[in-house]
C-alpha cells in the first residue's frame, strides 16, 4: 500500500468521521444568518488582533439550525449567529446552545437582551417602531402601537406580512404586556385599518407610505436608514411609541456557543470581543442598528433619529410565545 494511498484513506476518514485536522486548531467556526458583508470586516479584524482565524458559513437561520441538528456531535459550528430573539430562543429550545458563564458578557450585555440561562447573547438591537409620512401626519397624532387601531387611522395603516418573524415577535411581546384577548383585539383593529394588503418587506412598507398609499406603518429602523441613505428626500420620519408606557419594542441579532463546539474557549472569547465597545460600534454600524453596549458609539445617521426608551421585557419572551402569536394573528385575519 503506497504512502499516497494511505494519505487518501486518512483524508476520507477525516471527512467521514468529522475529525478536525490539527491545522484547524487555532480557529473558530461560525454559522451565520447575518449576511457576509455585515460580519466579514469584524472577523477579519478579530483575526488581525488575536491571530485566531474565524471561518464562517452564511445562510438562512432555519436551514443553519437544521444543519447543526443534522450534524450533531460532528458539527464544525462553534457559534450560531442569527437574527431575531425568536430564532435564538428556538435554537436554545432545540438544544443547539450550551450555557456559558462569562462575567464579560454579563457586564457588557443588558439582562433583557440575553437568554436568562446564558445560552445566547444579543449583539445588536433593532428597534421596531412607527414610520410616518411627514406630509400627511403630524407626530402629535401618534402615541402607541395600540393606537394604530383607532378609527383615525382607518385606511391609513400599512404593515408587513405576519409571516415575517419580526411581526411575530412584536405580537408575542404585546401578549406579554396585554394578554391574549386584548392583543387579539389590537391586531384585529390593525387589520381593520389597513390601506392595502400587507407587503413582503419593510422597505416596501416605507416606499408605500412615502408614495401616499398609506400614512403610517411599523418597521425596523435599519430599513428606514438604508432607504433614506439612498433616497434622502422621501417624506418619511420615525416616531418612538409608548414613551409614557413600556417603551419601544426592540429585537436583537445575537449568538451563542453551540452544544458540541470543538473550540468552546475560543468561541467564548470571540463573543466577549464582539460585546466590547469598539467591536460593538462596527457590528451595529454595518447595518445601522443599535449596539447593546452602552459605551459604543452610534452611527451618525442612527444618532440623528434621537433617543428613546426601550421596552425592558426580556426578548426571549418573543420566542416563548411565538407559536401563540402566529395563531392569534391568523385568528385576527392578519396575513
Amino acid at each position: 500500500m503506497t504512502g499516497k494511498y494511505i494519505a487518501m484513506l486518512i483524508m476520507v476518514a477525516i471527512v467521514t468521521l468529522g475529525v478536525i485536522p490539527s491545522t484547524f486548531a487555532d480557529e473558530v467556526v461560525v454559522y451565520s444568518a447575518r449576511k457576509e458583508h455585515l460580519i466579514k470586516p469584524l472577523f477579519d479584524l478579530y483575526t488581525k488582533e488575536t491571530g485566531t482565524k474565524v471561518r464562517y458559513i452564511t445562510g438562512n437561520a432555519g436551514a443553519l439550525m437544521q444543519r447543526i441538528k443534522a450534524e450533531g456531535s460532528r458539527t464544525r459550528a462553534d457559534i450560531l449567529l442569527t437574527v431575531d430573539a425568536g430564532n435564538l430562543w428556538h435554537a436554545a429550545d432545540e438544544g443547539l446552545f450550551q450555557p456559558v458563564k462569562s462575567r464579560v458578557l454579563e457586564k457588557n450585555i443588558p439582562s433583557h437582551l440575553r437568554d436568562p440561562g446564558n445560552r445566547w447573547f444579543g449583539l445588536s438591537v433593532r428597534a421596531r417602531t412607527i414610520a410616518y409620512n411627514t406630509d400627511r401626519v403630524s407626530p402629535e397624532e401618534l402615541s402607541t402601537y395600540e393606537d394604530l387601531g383607532s378609527p383615525k387611522w382607518k385606511g391609513r395603516l400599512i404593515l408587513r406580512t405576519s409571516k415575517k418573524v419580526y411581526n411575530q415577535s412584536l405580537t408575542a411581546m404585546l401578549i406579554v404586556e396585554h394578554g391574549l384577548e386584548k392583543t387579539e383585539d389590537i391586531i384585529r383593529s390593525w387589520v381593520h385599518n389597513l390601506s392595502t394588503e400587507p407587503f413582503s418587506s419593510d422597505t416596501k412598507v416605507l416606499e408605500s407610505i412615502a408614495a401616499g398609499q398609506g400614512d403610517v406603518g411599523i418597521i425596523n429602523t435599519y430599513y428606514f436608514g438604508r432607504l433614506m441613505k439612498k433616497k434622502p428626500g422621501l417624506p418619511l420620519a420615525l416616531f418612538w411609541p409608548d414613551q409614557d408606557g413600556n417603551g419601544v419594542h426592540v429585537n436583537i441579532s445575537g449568538a451563542g456557543v453551540t452544544t458540541h463546539a470543538r473550540h468552546r474557549g475560543k468561541a467564548m472569547k470571540l463573543l466577549e470581543w464582539l460585546s466590547t465597545p469598539a467591536a460593538q460600534t462596527i457590528f451595529a454600524d454595518s447595518n445601522m442598528e443599535y449596539p447593546v453596549h452602552s459605551d459604543a458609539k452610534l452611527h451618525s445617521i442612527v444618532k440623528s433619529w434621537g433617543s428613546f426608551r426601550e421596552n425592558l421585557i426580556n426578548v426571549s419572551r418573543g420566542g416563548e410565545l411565538q407559536a401563540e402569536a402566529i395563531r392569534l394573528m391568523d385568528r385576527a385575519g392578519y396575513r
